[in-house]
């Protein structure tokens, strides 16, 4: 085994592995059987491009050379050539003459097989093969023409005198898939010993490089995954309406392919034995997906979100089915009533009903019994009944929680998911029972979708008011000259608490009247309740002075920016405002103004008034009925 490894080493340094970067490589998978006695025939099949592949590159796949390591530890028990031990054209697997406008294809399969005789070892042993590299038109992936793949397997300790045998694939995907059509493609496998086995799309690995196009694995990984371009990773290889998916369970791909392009898919199927994985074979193939014009397509959307399901029918028993089919011109429906004789029909729509409650797999063929025929099976299930609804309940108020609960009413249980939205910008949830607080008040439509583990779905809409409460203590802070009274006024509510009731007549309304007779600052807190019970506060400032007094700006910045953007009067002690007048300089009046809070914006007819010094008259009224006249001068800045 030495000499071998050495002989492999002088042929890597001597050029044997040359680089051979052209794309060719399409897909592979790595399997082996138990022969008995420590021995095990392992085969490697690699799916080679033979129409843009680079003939040189595809030469240069004969010999494969793999490596063996504990399946551990970084140890590598082996490193061996396997020559070609058959070749072979794969079959498009989809019917030409059905197809208005076939494209070509041409595809290698590649077989390499070797008997090697491994020790009994209680880590078992990882096998691996690495060749670079990819055709270059794959589209879910970066950089495909340089980079390469990695297929792999695990040959786990024999326990209880029994080696195993690892999966095998039934049958290769179809080589072309028509745009817009329907895909259902049985990519299930067989196991010798009888292991349990499951199915995932999986990741793609790299392994090689254009200029080590058959490297020499250093480790037992099984390598880096390869970088899958935007809007695509191993479970979303491609695009698909509905959604390309894999059946855990039995292998079916099923989805309708909407963007056209070449694909790298990977499917996992792992082996299970006593309820541990023991194995993963996986293959890694290409979907092509083109814009071809099949002459028949038998078609059953997809009107559920439940794997290659028409419908899940939770109100009644009775479907009616929708045909999607194009070129055809005879239909037959099969409704998937085991042992009935009359759950078939030749209608292009039928309706049928149910016996019972269960999951159905329906079939049809378009054009049966002619020269192209195609055909689709979906499955229906039959779960009635299944209602979606909901209570609410505690204080409709403002930032106030409030309870929701789920009423939904399902014959066949349990409920699994919730969906809420509660009407406003941002509120939702996926509790059972959750508690939201709206921030405001107005009417809202709350939703629920609800669904059940047999995948019933229903959707309950309700409004919900929450009262428009908005304390409010009547005004901002207030100054007013010793001696002078206030007549507050808040609003909101039906209950009004003021604290401190200092210098108020009534402290349990809303609008008592405060006299003072001292000067200083009180700040008021009132506690309001509406009708319907929310509660809430809000505050006002009292500053109490000595005398009456004016203050008019001696400069503003009209500019927009938010500060000192208006000439405006401040009166502390008068009743009101009989004018505010403004004028240019050349006596034009360019504002006049009757209220306190209420100036000039620096405008003139409409526009911009200049810059500059500009004159004002200020005519009050004090707290005694007497006119108090000022004036000044400002200046306009911007």
């Amino acid at each position: 085994m030495r000499y071998l490894f050495a002989i492999l080493v002088i042929m890597l340094v001597a050029g044997g592995f040359s680089p051979a970067r052209a794309t060719h490589i399409v897909g592979g998978e790595l399997t082996y059987r138990c022969l008995g006695n420590n021995q095990y025939q392992i085969t490697i099949n690699i799916y080679q491009d033979c129409i843009s592949g680079d003939p040189t590159a595809i030469a240069q796949d004969d010999p494969a050379y793999i490596c063996i390591f504990d399946g551990i530890n970084p140890t590598r028990i082996l490193f061996d050539s396997i020559r070609s031990a058959a070749k072979q054209l794969v079959p498009p697997n989809f019917k030409n003459e059905c197809v208005k406008n076939p494209p070509p294809t041409c595809l290698n399969k590649v077989t390499f097989t070797k008997t090697y005789t491994l020790a009994e070892n209680v880590n078992g042993y990882r096998v691996i093969y690495q060749r670079c590299c990819r055709n270059g038109s794959i589209v879910n992936i970066v950089n495909p023409g340089a980079v390469g793949a990695t297929y792999s397997c695990v040959i786990p300790p024999s326990r209880d005198a029994i080696c195993n045998n690892s999966a095998v694939f039934k049958n290769y995907p179809p080589q072309i898939i028509c745009i817009n059509n329907p895909l259902v493609y049985d990519h299930s496998a067989t196991d010798a010993d009888g292991d349990s086995l499951s199915y995932e799309f999986c990741e793609a690995y790299t392994g090689g490089s254009p200029n080590d196009a058959k490297p020499v694995p250093e480790l037992p990984a099984p390598g880096d995954s390869v970088q899958y371009a935007a809007f695509y990773n191993s479970r979303r290889p491609m695009t698909g309406n509905p959604p390309i998916q894999i059946n855990p369970t039995t292998g079916l791909i099923t989805g309708t392919p909407n963007i056209q392009g070449r694909y790298v898919v990977t499917v996992c199927c792992h082996e299970w034995r006593n309820g541990v994985m023991i194995n993963t074979v996986k293959r890694e193939f290409q979907f092509v997906v083109t814009n071809c014009s099949k002459a028949v397509v038998a078609n059953i959307p997809q009107y559920s979100s439940d794997f290659n399901t028409y419908i899940v029918e939770c109100t009644s028993d009775h479907v009616h089915f929708v045909n999607q089919s194009t070129g055809g011109f005879t239909y037959f429906w099969d409704f998937g009533v085991a042992g009935a004789a009359g759950d078939t029909s030749n209608s292009f729509e039928p309706d049928f009903v149910y016996p019972d409650t269960g999951t159905y797999y329906v079939k049809l063929v378009v054009n049966r019994g002619t020269t192209c025929p195609d055909s689709i099976t979906r499955a229906v299930k039959i779960y009635p009944t299944y209602k979606a609804d909901f209570t609410f309940s505690g204080l409709l108020c403002p930032n106030t929680p409030v309870q929701f609960t789920d009423q939904s009413v399902a014959t066949y249980k349990p409920i699994i998911s919730w969906n809420w939205d509660f009407g406003d910008t941002s509120g939702t949830s996926t509790e059972q029972n959750p508690v939201y607080t709206y921030p405001k008040g107005g009417t809202y439509n709350v939703k629920l979708v609800s669904q059940s583990r047999r995948g019933c779905t229903d959707t309950a809409i309700k409004q919900i008011t929450i009262e428009d409460f908005k304390p409010y203590a009547g005004g901002g802070d207030t100054i007013i000259v010793r001696g002078e009274s206030i007549n507050f006024n808040a609003s909101g509510g039906v209950q009004y608490t003021w604290t401190p009731s200092t210098y108020l007549n009534n402290p349990l309304i809303g609008n008592p009247v405060g006299y003072y007779p001292d000067t200083g600052r009180i700040t008021y807190a009132v506690h309001i309740v509406s009708e319907n019970g929310c509660q809430g506060n809000d505050t006002l400032s009292v500053w109490v002075v000595g005398q009456s007094s004016i203050y008019v700006p001696s400069a503003f910045t009209p500019n927009g920016d938010g500060l000192n953007d208006m000439l405006i009067p401040i009166g502390i002690g008068y009743r009101n405002v009989n004018f505010f007048r403004i004028y240019n300089r050349w006596g034009q009046e360019v504002y006049y103004g009757t209220k306190f809070k209420i100036g000039w914006d620096g405008t003139y007819n409409g526009r911009p008034a200049e810059l500059g010094v500009y004159y004002w008259v200020l005519s009050l009224t004090d707290r005694f009925g007497k006119e108090e006249i000022y004036k000044g001068d400002v200046t306009l800045i911007r």
